[in-house]
């Protein structure tokens, strides 16, 4: 993978690149990258992670082959404790080969969150490797520096060995660590750890090998004791880069959520047009995904169709903090500060699934009385129509305290479509309904006047002009008196809809 510059240039780039997720003296470590694997094709993701992870299994066979040979003929602690850790790379290699071709397999009915974990796992089992490595070289290199001597023989094949290998370590450690950043791959950035360690940890060893021979040329006794020292600080190197990345891997395991980015996502989805509330907000990952879960407060009386349109409005929201992420939203009905009794009488016919209309609340010596409009379906009967007002009434009665008294009006809802018999001309009635309007001021004319028969009553719409500043309390009382009217004058009328509009609309 990468030398020492390389090491510290990536783990800077990738804070940088994450640090736009935390927030001011947060650790950045478990925060996702800015890359979605998502532009990516599935198929092309999957042969690129393995050919880098094949590849990745022969470098670190050969690379073991020739420390192994050539730690026994020399007798170097160092260039042993090299080849145990590149044995345990092969292994980790290995497990990273098969683990990136199950991790991205879809979803199915067993593993509802697809496969991902198996790449946190397996970067776990790596560094456990790691550490195992560190214990026995730490030990040998104890027992070296106090107990028992070695006498090592630097070679040409030795150092030969040792540069191939640091070699070999860089290119891999580079290409690795160019397709986890590109897929987000925890396992093949445990790979990548794997071979960048290695090129510190050879380096030391060459060093190591240098003192010794210095130490056997100069007569320097003391220098001997440079091999397991420098054995002990590759374990040292080993330990530290593993740490994080062991932390990075339980904490995906365990389904501990990145280090601020709940916050951040509870004040994105707080500044939803439309939120009221945010409860629960839970995030896990697996693999190179992100799965986000929220409990979110939205007005009780938004209508289903509305709801929906905040939901999408919240998953925008998490996913411009977790790119890609699979947002799971549930909707909490709650009350405004701001509702007043319509609103809340609505609210509770809502939440029996009625529809209320022509609400009237009057303040009579003290006493609140509700009359109400209610639809129900016309094919129900007057007793188990009267069964439900009964318990809306009561539980309104519930919900609004203030109320002493309710009257429901219950209408039939249509469940069907009218056949209507015949358009009706009459030149008559027309003229005399457009003389009515001048019995009201604030209308401006009637138009568009259709009579219909259907069910052999007579039916009749308008449209009628009114100015634009009326209120629309005060229309509806003029609509309600024009209707009255109509009646009056033409007995005949079954029905009146008067469609109003404002003057500066029928200037255009």
């Amino acid at each position: 993978m990468r030398n020492a510059g390389n090491i510290s240039v990536h783990l800077q780039t990738r804070v940088l690149r994450r640090s736009k997720f935390a927030g001011v003296g947060e650790s950045s470590d478990n925060l996702p990258m800015s890359g979605s694997p998502a532009l990516y094709s599935p198929s092309a993701m999957r042969a690129e992670k393995r050919a880098v992870a094949g590849n990745s299994v022969v470098a670190a066979l050969v690379i073991t082959v020739g420390k192994i040979v050539v730690g026994l003929t020399t007798g170097s602690l160092g260039i042993l404790s090299e080849a145990a850790h590149s044995a345990l790379d092969l292994i980790a290699a290995t497990l990273t080969y098969f683990s990136v071709g199950v991790s991205d397999k879809p979803a199915d009915a067993d593993h509802q969150y697809g496969h991902g974990k198996i790449e946190n796992f397996s970067a776990f089992v790596e560094t456990g490797l790691l550490l195992v490595t560190c214990a026995w070289v730490i030990y040998e290199a104890i027992l070296r520096l106090f107990f028992r001597h070695v006498e090592v023989e630097p070679t040409i094949w030795a150092f030969a060995v040792m540069l191939v290998s640091m070699v070999i370590d860089y290119w891999r450690s580079r290409s690795l660590g160019r397709i986890a950043a590109k897929y987000e791959s925890e396992a093949l950035e445990a790979d990548a750890l794997h071979f960048s360690t290695d090129v510190w940890s050879a380096g030391v060893v060459v060093l190591g090998l240098v003192l010794v021979q210095v130490g056997r040329t100069h007569h320097i006794g003391w220098l001997s004791k440079a091999d397991p020292i420098a054995a002990l600080f590759v374990a040292g190197v080993i330990i530290s880069v593993s740490w994080r990345l062991a932390r990075r891997t339980i904490d995906a395991l365990l389904d501990a959520a990145p280090a601020g980015v709940r916050v951040q996502i509870i004040d994105a989805v707080s500044r939803v047009e439309g939120v009221l509330e945010v409860g629960r907000v839970r995030i896990r990952r697996a693999g190179n995904r992100y799965f986000a879960d929220l409990a979110v407060g939205f007005a009780r009386n938004v209508t289903f169709q509305r709801s929906q349109q905040l939901v999408a409005a919240v998953t925008a929201a998490v996913q411009r903090i977790l790119p890609d992420a699979d947002v799971t939203v549930q909707s909490l009905p709650r009350a405004q500060h701001s509702e007043n009794i319509f609103d809340r009488i609505r609210a509770v016919a809502t939440r029996h699934n009625l529809n209320v209309h022509d609400i009237s609340v009057q303040d009579l010596a003290g006493r609140r009385h509700v009359e109400q409009h209610i639809e129900l379906d016309e094919n129900l009967t007057l007793k188990n129509a009267h069964d439900r007002v009964t318990e809306l009434e009561a539980d309104m009665r519930r919900e609004v305290p203030e109320i002493d008294d309710i009257l429901t009006h219950i209408e039939s809802e249509p469940a069907t479509i009218e056949p209507g018999d015949e358009l009706v001309r009459d030149a008559a009635l027309e003229q005399k309904l457009k003389s009515l309007v001048n019995e009201f001021p604030e209308i401006v004319d009637m138009h568009e006047i259709q009579a219909k028969r259907v069910r052999g009553r007579l039916y009749i719409s308008c449209h009628c002009t009114f100015y634009d500043e009326l209120t629309l309390a005060r229309v509806h009382d003029i609509q309600t008196e024009l209707e009255i009217r109509i009646k009056q004058e033409a007995p005949e009328v079954f029905r009146v809809l008067i469609h109003p509009e404002p003057s500066t609309d029928n200037r255009r």
